[in-house]
């Protein structure tokens, strides 16, 4: 009897399983098929390939951006997304055509956001076609990136603006930017590239977060000596607020350092930020966050789905190293949340609506943004991927 009950409940949890994948694999294939449609029309609205999509004006009108703007990179990784999804050369013609078009800011040396621009393409692209001309572009751009570090502060400089007020501002976004010295070490041997991403990480961990694990923006350094002169926001709601996006950069960037060095304070940092979003007063309940976590007019704030899609594939990542936490649910629901109409770009061809750049310059505020698009197609093949 005893065995006989064994079996019948080995019977309803392989259904119950088989019923899972099946329903993971239907919001998958449906996320690309509405991809799909929509970036062909997007594709078909740069014909030579020389600008990208960033977001949408008020009146509805594209912000096509010029391959030295930050999100440029954002587009072809998407595409190359798609491709690796479908499988279908098409696509891969696609995202050969406007990754090509980033060749020139290999060597552009005046951002930080180079990672941005040239690992989500031709890294993408190296990753799923092999091809050797995309490896040497790489290698070009990450001793390019490396020239931004200073070795007194042990960091990456971020922004070149606004030097009435900084010395060597560095922002939570550049945890991002990581990945490309990360990965030209893994591929050369070279470990100058991987001691100056431990380097910054580090002081990230050390000089950027609160107490309540909560993250500065900007921390900005003496070049000289390497102390800190000073800590705020330009995004966010204030210097002691919360910007959603950046809590999400953290997020993300101190999993990823973590695939990569097996550092386990990495980890750590990683699960902190996530414990302190997820577990958060005023995250919503489709846990589609607000711009800032502490902004003013909370429910009556803007949304910010591109931090939420940033979060979604940070989450799934996270949860390959830490099974025994509740990661990879939080990420599916994020992702549903997501592929709701109510976040749906349907009428702009891109693809995730609600998203906000910078508020407090009321810069794209509830639009769609190309990052956003990113990340969500990201999420999407993270959660395939799991079993």
């Amino acid at each position: 009897m005893k065995i006989f009950k064994s079996r019948i409940l080995f019977l309803i949890l392989f259904v119950i399983l088989v019923q899972c994948n099946n329903d993971n694999k239907k919001l998958v294939d449906q996320n690309f098929r509405y991809a799909q449609n929509n970036y062909k029309k997007m594709v078909e609205s740069f014909p030579n390939a020389r600008q990208f999509p960033r977001s949408l004006r008020q009146n509805g009108e594209l912000v096509r951006v010029e391959s030295h703007d930050w999100t440029s990179g954002f587009f072809p990784g998407s595409l190359w997304y798609i491709y690796e999804y479908t499988q279908n050369d098409s696509w891969k013609n696609y995202a050969e055509k406007f990754t090509a078009e980033l060749e020139r800011e290999k060597n552009n040396d005046g951002t930080h956001d180079i990672g941005f621009m040239m690992f989500n393409s031709f890294g993408n692209g190296y990753r799923l076609t092999g091809h050797k001309e995309y490896k040497k572009i790489l290698l070009t751009s990450a001793k390019t990136l490396a020239t931004r570090f200073n070795p007194q502060v042990g960091c990456i400089r971020s922004w070149d603006w606004n030097s009435d007020e900084w010395k060597f501002p560095v922002i939570i976004d550049n945890m991002m930017n990581l990945e490309l010295l990360f990965w030209a070490t893994k591929v050369t041997g070279d470990s100058t590239y991987y001691k100056m991403a431990v380097s910054h990480a580090n002081h990230t961990i050390k000089n950027h977060f609160r107490a309540d694990n909560s993250s500065f923006h900007v921390v900005d350094y003496d070049p000289t000596n390497g102390e800190v002169r000073g800590k705020q926001t330009w995004q966010g709601f204030a210097n002691s607020s919360a910007w959603s996006r950046g809590q999400a950069w953290g997020l993300y960037g101190f999993t990823m350092a973590y695939r990569y060095t097996k550092n386990h304070k990495y980890l750590s940092q990683a699960q902190k930020i996530a414990e302190f979003t997820l577990d958060h007063k005023n995250m919503p309940e489709d846990m589609i966050p607000y711009w800032d976590y502490n902004a003013p007019n909370i429910p009556n704030e803007p949304r910010d789905a591109s931090a939420a899609a940033i979060m979604a594939s940070a989450l799934y990542e996270l949860h390959t190293f830490v099974k025994d936490k509740n990661y990879r649910k939080y990420a599916d629901r994020i992702l549903a949340n997501l592929s709701s109409e109510q976040y749906k770009a349907n009428q702009s061809n891109f693809l995730i609506n609600h998203c906000v750049g910078s508020r407090p310059e009321n810069s794209e505020v509830d639009v769609p943004l190309i990052y956003a698009d990113y990340y969500f197609l990201e999420a999407n093949l993270r959660k395939q991927r799991m079993k």
